[in-house]
């Protein structure tokens, strides 16, 4: 079977707000949209996507992330049967496929028929069971009646051994429906563990996730084990190791226990992420006092001499790079200036050389050992509140464990002012109309200490603010696996560049 069909035409209003900039096939669970799940499982296929709401942004998204071969196909019906029969005129004839509808993420374990396997010729079509989770439609003893089951509802994925079943599928209406009127019969094919999202209730269980889609994390006993699934895991998890080697040797405080790699095991922490914690201003303050006294620690533990070339990848090319595969998608990126929270902003692609000699004027004459990625993500409150900073990014720019020191200030500036972590954590509501922007980012409650911040780092305010810019315009494609992220992170750097640029 070469062939992968996906119904994702649906408007998801199920979904709610989730759906209100984007179509339900791009709803990320577990930090992978819906319809990347199945990229992931079968990167070798072809996929026609049957598209209509939100169209657009569904085209422009994969052209900017989708790894694998695909075509899409503007639904001209409506329903579960739009789109289909165009999409079923572009396979081949004789040709097994799969049609699946885009909000079904199947189990690790899921295998298919041994005769949908590659060499083999099916001479079965199959309908999906979906065993754990109600459907509205059932199927039972070769007949479908519709009654809601979780033990034999129609589950939305179906295997043919060729297109011929569904040539004369009409232009609009309820595909299981037209399957009853016609009697069609299938095998039975367990979808048992099969995660369905098209209900708010059911996509709101999930577990908010803190890693990126490259990592794997799990606890055993008190080791905490992180381990790559992909080759920018890999690279990311050598960097991250070599810097606590690297900080162990420094000896430096707030670290946990590293036990080893490949992959890292570590001293899990028993207590909160610092944006967790329920804190009065003098116990932040304090807090503040010992993460700010760490850093400095570890700049002044070693320093190296400057490389302008890393400063300027850091900043501004990585940055451009990262902007310019979005430019496409993001709505109002081809304006020159974009309202945003009742602010008219300069658009970063019309004014990217202003931002080229600002950075061009930032001085460093040395390189410090830094962290990289010192966001309240990243550090964490012991039982004891005491503080333990990780996830190092172990590089800058073109250098490995050494860079500016006023990137790790940037990075903690990032949480205390610009909420990072809520964001991350997609804890924001972002609505796009014809002619502006609206975003607001819930609060890590950490902004009264804006002033205390500059005071106990000695750092330049107009500097910090700059570069805070960047590193939201930065995100916008680290945040891939979400439209709204990066949407709202390019949105969030604008309004801050507002200020200094």
């Amino acid at each position: 079977m070469k062939y992968i069909i996906v119904q994702a035409g649906g408007k998801g209003t199920r979904l709610g707000h989730f759906t209100r900039n984007k179509p339900k096939a791009l709803v990320p669970v577990e930090n992978l949209p819906m319809l990347f799940h199945l990229f992931r499982r079968y990167p070798e296929k072809r996929f026609i996507i049957i598209a209509d709401y939100h169209k657009d942004v569904l085209r422009q998204y994969l052209a900017a992330f989708a790894e694998v071969k695909y075509r899409i196909v503007e639904a001209d019906g409506t329903g579960t049967c739009g789109g289909l029969r165009q999409a079923v005129e572009l396979l081949p004839e004789e040709e097994p496929f799969m049609l699946v509808w885009s909000d079904l993420v199947l189990p690790e374990g899921f295998r298919l028929p041994e005769e949908y396997e590659a060499g083999n010729v099916p001479k079965n079509d199959y309908i999906g069971i979906s065993a754990t989770f109600p459907c509205r439609w059932s199927y039972r003893n070769g007949s479908f009646a519709e009654e809601a089951s979780s033990e034999q509802g129609v589950a939305g994925f179906f295997l043919f051994k060729d297109k011929a079943k569904l040539e004369n599928v009409p232009k609009d209406g309820e595909l299981v429906r037209w399957m009853q009127q016609n009697q069609m019969r299938y095998k039975e094919l367990s979808l048992a563990g099969t995660k369905e999202f098209g209900l708010l209730e059911e996509y709101e269980k999930l577990e908010k996730q803190k890693c990126r889609p490259f990592n794997r994390i799990t606890i055993e006993n008190d080791i905490f084990i992180k381990k790559p699934i992909d080759s920018q895991g890999e690279k990311l998890a050598r960097r991250e190791y070599a810097w606590y080697e690297k900080a162990q040797q420094k000896q430096i405080q707030i670290l946990p226990r590293i036990y080893g790699s490949n992959p890292l095991r570590m001293e899990y922490i028993r207590g909160k992420n610092i944006y967790q914690c329920d804190l009065a201003y003098d116990e932040k303050r304090q807090i503040l006092r010992k993460i700010v006294e760490a850093l400095k620690d570890l700049h002044e533990s070693q320093q190296v001499h400057a490389d302008s070339f890393s400063i300027m990848e850091a900043y501004y090319h990585k940055t451009m790079d990262r902007l310019s595969k979005v430019e496409d998608l993001i709505p109002f990126a081809r304006e020159r200036e974009i309202r945003i929270n009742g602010r008219t902003c300069r658009n970063i692609y019309y004014y990217k050389r202003e931002l080229e000699r600002r950075l061009e004027l930032l001085r460093c004459d040395k390189f410090c050992f830094i962290h990289g990625d010192c966001t309240f993500s990243n550090l964490m409150l012991r039982e004891n509140g005491e503080p333990v900073l990780i996830d190092p990014r172990g590089y800058f720019g073109y250098t490995e464990l050494y860079g500016d020191a006023r990137y790790d200030w940037a990075k903690l500036y990032y949480s205390i002012v610009g909420n990072y972590d809520r964001f991350n954590l997609k804890e924001f509501s972002l609505k796009i109309t014809d002619t502006e922007v609206h975003l607001e980012i819930a609060s890590n409650h950490w902004e009264a200490l804006e002033n205390d911040f500059f005071e106990l780092t000695g750092t330049d305010r107009e500097e910090i603010k700059l570069l805070h810019g960047i590193i939201w315009l930065s995100l916008t494609t680290y945040a891939w696996q979400d439209y709204d992220s990066v949407c709202g992170a390019f949105y969030n750097g604008l309004l801050y560049l507002q200020e200094v640029l």
